[in-house]
């Protein structure tokens, strides 16, 4: 397996290097899945295009009967303009493949490539899926789900390039991974007038001020210690000039927590301390608040079934239990559905100066990541196909690989 990896190698650094030059931000991923469909086509697979609105799948189904698995590579950049000073930097002003996408989608590729080289061997079928819109809500998983894209599937697998674990290893948990992500704007709405005579305004930017520190001890004394949560404001803007007080001030925030209680416990409070904050100064509001991605919660059989597999392909001693991370995830969706796992293959290398952290201006990923994370696609559908008929005498060139 590793022979074929490093043979299809250069292959994988050219379709992730074109995908990097030319990318295309969540919801317009067209050329990028016209790209994706033509290579799953020339597999002769069964290529669905614009499932859930811009979603790509191409399924393999196997000689013989049993389970159907799914592994899925999200497909679409971040508005951010790439300040790398590489031949291969994005040639799209102000887009750029920030979170290592581009390398999901080479990796998946590859697995399509080396299994279907498989396929008089496969007992079951396995189902190439890649979503569209990860990265801005209403998110592509969601989408694809509905128009069906995990009808006869058994279960799931994702994995996520990681820069800030170095490449060679491999980060797995079981349960509570990723946070919930909701956002919400508020927008103060007060009086304004002279900045020499307050006495006569509703200061919005002043009781903006006092609604974001109320709102910011909701973590630090109403939520318990040992539950975490997170809420961040990350943009306000109010008022043009500095004798002026303004009559509004907008601001904007995220909320991130692992279970559904405290999310919504969040989510209520803050609407309760806007109202009540306002109205202690006597300003009115505007607040609209948008649920993003549930906290992504992975399978314990099928996050133990990986790990087995990473330990066997980069050794015991580079697969790690991770801490939970308030970042968010629409994989999450899926793992709602049928059982699953995700988990992060390492993609940083300080010597060659791959150190940025996702959405970051200068990001990149090592290449060399991309072996582990195809070779753990690959062998993870395996096994998991390979288990679930473990009653059916298989070819020997089949379980060799395992």
């Amino acid at each position: 397996m590793k022979q074929r990896i490093e043979e299809l190698f250069p292959q994988l650094v050219s379709w992730r290097r074109t995908f990097h030059q030319y990318p295309e931000v969540s919801f317009q991923e067209r050329e990028t899945s016209k790209r994706v469909a033509a290579h799953l086509e020339s597999l002769g697979l069964e290529v669905r295009t614009g499932v859930g609105g811009g979603g790509v799948t191409g399924l393999l189904r196997g000689h013989y009967a049993g389970p159907t698995i799914a592994l899925r590579a999200d497909m679409d950049a971040l508005p951010i303009q790439d300040e790398k000073d590489c031949a291969y930097r994005s040639r799209i002003p102000g887009v750029m493949h920030a979170c290592g996408h581009d390398g999901h989608m080479a990796m998946l590729m590859g697995a399509a490539s080396i299994l279907t080289t498989m396929k008089s061997q496969l007992y079951g079928n396995i189902l190439f899926i890649f979503q569209h819109a990860e990265e801005l809500l209403p998110g592509g998983a969601k989408s694809m789900i509905e128009a069906g894209v995990l009808d006869g599937v058994d279960a799931i697998y994702g994995v996520h390039l990681w820069s800030p674990l170095p490449t060679g290893y491999v980060a797995y948990r079981a349960g509570h991974m990723l946070a919930s992500s909701d956002v919400f704007k508020v927008n103060i709405i007060g009086k304004g007038g002279h900045g020499g005579l307050p006495h006569t305004t509703t200061d919005a930017i002043a009781v903006a001020s006092h609604a974001i520190v109320n709102i910011q001890s909701i973590i630090s004394r109403q939520i318990d210690p040992v539950r975490s949560a997170v809420i961040s404001i990350g943009s306000i803007h109010g008022g043009e000039a500095s004798n002026v007080i303004s009559d509004t001030c907008e601001w904007k925030g995220t909320v991130r927590a692992f279970s559904p209680d405290i999310r919504e416990f969040l989510l209520r409070r803050i609407k309760e301390v806007v109202h009540d904050t306002c109205h202690m100064y006597g300003a009115t509001y505007e607040i609209e608040i948008r649920k993003g991605y549930p906290p992504l919660i992975t399978n314990p059989i099928e996050t133990e079934r990986l790990r087995k597999v990473a330990e066997q392909i980069v050794g015991k001693e580079k697969v790690e239990e991770m801490d939970p991370l308030m970042g968010g995830e629409d994989f999450a969706y899926y793992l709602y559905e049928i059982p699953g796992t995700f988990c992060f293959v390492g993609a940083g290398n300080e010597l060659k100066g791959i150190t940025a952290p996702h959405h970051h201006p200068r990001f990149d990923v090592d290449e060399e990541a991309m072996k582990v994370g195809l070779e753990l696609l690959v062998k993870g559908a395996l096994q998991y196909l390979h288990e679930g008929t473990k009653e059916i005498d298989k070819p020997t060139l089949l379980t060799s690989f395992l």
